[in-house]
């Protein structure tokens, strides 16, 4: 039976076994899920032992993104892009092919809760690794603006920078940053320590869309400090994690899943619904 791993430090709260045995099952491909926790420093030998031992494919979270982008055999033109990988195939050829199906699910899930995206202004809080992901599947949907702020502002730039050929994406610090935006979306890892980015509450409006790419059995830190100032369509990081994991599943097995009962079953289990 065909093998895949997810590889992550820490792993064992993964939702990854769980969503792709319902894909499974769902298209009638014939798979096992399991996770890995190797040591940081023992990624590289765990993920070679891996594929050594007939392994087929595998998803890699953190904090090994970026060291996966460097131990792979091809990239995708998404992964060099984001200079990260989450999914790797085992080719036909022998070749370890890296992806990056992040900011594709991000995109996905938008889509899904009917978020306009073409023509409108975007500010994306971060300019880490979840940010780059998602900068250039959110430029090739055309939006008017795509604004990055940063706690450090350099960083923010130097992001702006490298994917200004794309479309028009600048970087503003939080102080400065001028409303009204259509959408926000907090790529930091702040809501997972109970924290906020610092966004003043003048920027939250009836008619702008939310979205923490964190997600939990009740609202984000972030989600709730936007609905408490007025934001009516808020959304967390669940549906982006079935979506990045249906494309990870189409790269993998060639058939493309449906996530809508799969995310209902999810949300189930995590006691959501």
């Amino acid at each position: 039976m065909d093998r895949y791993l997810v590889f992550g430090h820490p792993v064992r709260h993964s939702k990854s076994p769980f969503i792709h045995t319902l894909f499974a099952r769902q298209t009638q491909q014939e798979l096992e899920y399991g996770l890995a926790e190797p040591a940081v420093d023992e990624f590289a030998q765990a993920l070679c032992t891996f594929f050594d031992q007939g392994g087929k494919g595998c998803n890699v979270t953190v904090p090994f993104k970026e060291q996966a982008f460097t131990l792979v055999d091809q990239l995708s033109s998404r992964a060099k892009r984001a200079r990260a990988v989450n999914t790797i195939k085992l080719t036909d050829d022998g070749v370890l092919l890296g992806d990056n199906t992040d900011g594709a699910g991000l995109v996905a899930d938008l889509k899904s809760h009917g978020v306009t995206l073409a023509d409108s202004r975007i500010l994306l809080l971060g300019a880490g690794g979840a940010a780059r992901g998602a900068l250039a599947p959110l430029l090739a949907e055309l939006p008017s603006e795509l604004v990055i702020a940063n706690r450090t502002h350099t960083k923010a730039q130097q992001l702006a920078a490298e994917f200004c050929d794309l479309g028009p994406v600048t970087a503003q610090t939080y102080e400065l940053l001028a409303g009204p935006f259509d959408l926000v979306i907090n790529s930091t890892s702040a809501s997972l320590q109970g924290e906020l980015p610092p966004l003043a509450p003048g920027l939250i409006h009836a008619d702008i869309a939310i979205y923490d790419m964190m997600y939990g059995a009740t609202d984000t830190p972030f989600i709730g400090w936007a609905k408490q100032h007025g934001a009516r369509q808020t959304m967390d990081g669940l549906g982006m994690l079935v979506e990045q994991a249906a494309e990870a599943f189409t790269v993998w097995r060639g058939i493309r899943p449906g996530t809508k009962q799969v995310l209902r079953e999810l949300k189930r289990n995590l006691g959501v619904i």
